[in-house]
């Protein structure tokens, strides 16, 4: 399953059994994604999945979400002979409003079991529009990325129904990480470094990052950096606001600071990105 992730900011592609047969033969290592997230869904057959140093068995109908930058693996396995499974791999500036909430969501659970029905035929459905839609020659990225966020809508309200007892079996660096995430959410557009969170949650800057490492791989300070690109690179595609007024509204008073932040994380300038962005999605 070794699959490139080109320029554009989505691909969507489908496992079948010929891929499961191979990877039984040539299984892929460990890795992570440094610039997509990743959506699994599971029709038919199962998946081995090795996330947060822990391997498991799914049987579908699963969905599997994966946040950019975790250590995970992958391997499809037939099951009655079968296996059928989409993978959508995006980045997170494409559907931007959504992706920093799906980090608090799966950190701590990243594959959930799906009842089969119409809810789920629907999320297959949903895929395979998205797919045909991105075969065309000249694909519209506004219509994949509506479908996309109405694809994750229902997986979320599947959660909601399935996840039992989360309250109860969650973990201190659990509960922690998820209000530190509600705590940037309301600060990030303002100049607050690691020890500001700290205080807010009554801890130390070294054990909030020693959380942040252990479950997103990340430093909090690489945390805070990417919700500030993720809202700069939505307001870019969806405002006219100038790069200063932008750099601005995320906490950068410094137009040239702001531009060498935004391109050494993305390669690009802000400038770059939006002309990039706009011709893909107008």
């Amino acid at each position: 399953m070794n699959f490139m992730f080109m320029n554009q900011p989505i691909e969507i592609f489908q496992i079948t059994e010929e891929d499961a047969i191979k990877n039984q033969i040539s299984p892929e290592e460990p890795h992570n994604h440094d610039d997509f997230e990743e959506l699994i869904i599971v029709m038919e057959g199962s998946m081995e999945h090795f996330i947060d140093f822990k391997t498991k068995i799914f049987d579908a109908p699963i969905v599997s979400f994966v946040t950019k930058g975790k250590l995970h693996r992958v391997l499809p396995q037939l099951k009655d002979d079968k296996c059928k499974m989409w993978v959508i791999k995006f980045k997170s500036e494409f559907i931007p409003d959504t992706t920093f909430q799906l980090y608090t969501y799966y950190h701590d659970h990243a594959t959930i079991k799906m009842n089969e029905g119409a809810c789920f035929n629907r999320m297959v459905t949903l895929s395979e529009m998205m797919y045909d839609e991105s075969k065309q020659t000249n694909p519209d990225y506004s219509v994949i990325r509506h479908l996309l966020s109405a694809l994750f809508g229902m997986i979320e309200s599947e959660r909601k129904k399935n996840v039992i007892d989360e309250a109860g079996n969650q973990t201190t660096q659990n509960i922690t990480f998820k209000n530190f995430l509600r705590i940037l959410e309301e600060n990030f557009h303002r100049q607050e470094g690691v020890e500001f969170y700290a205080e807010k949650l009554f801890m130390s800057s070294r054990n909030l990052n020693k959380i942040c490492q252990n479950i997103l791989q990340l430093s909090v300070l690489e945390i805070i950096e990417t919700r500030k690109l993720i809202e700069a690179k939505n307001l870019l595609i969806n405002t006219d606001l100038t790069i200063s007024e932008i750099g601005y509204e995320i906490g950068y008073n410094e137009k040239s600071y702001f531009t060498n932040v935004f391109k050494k994380k993305s390669g690009q300038t802000p400038s770059e990105f939006r002309a990039e962005m706009r011709k893909l999605i107008s």
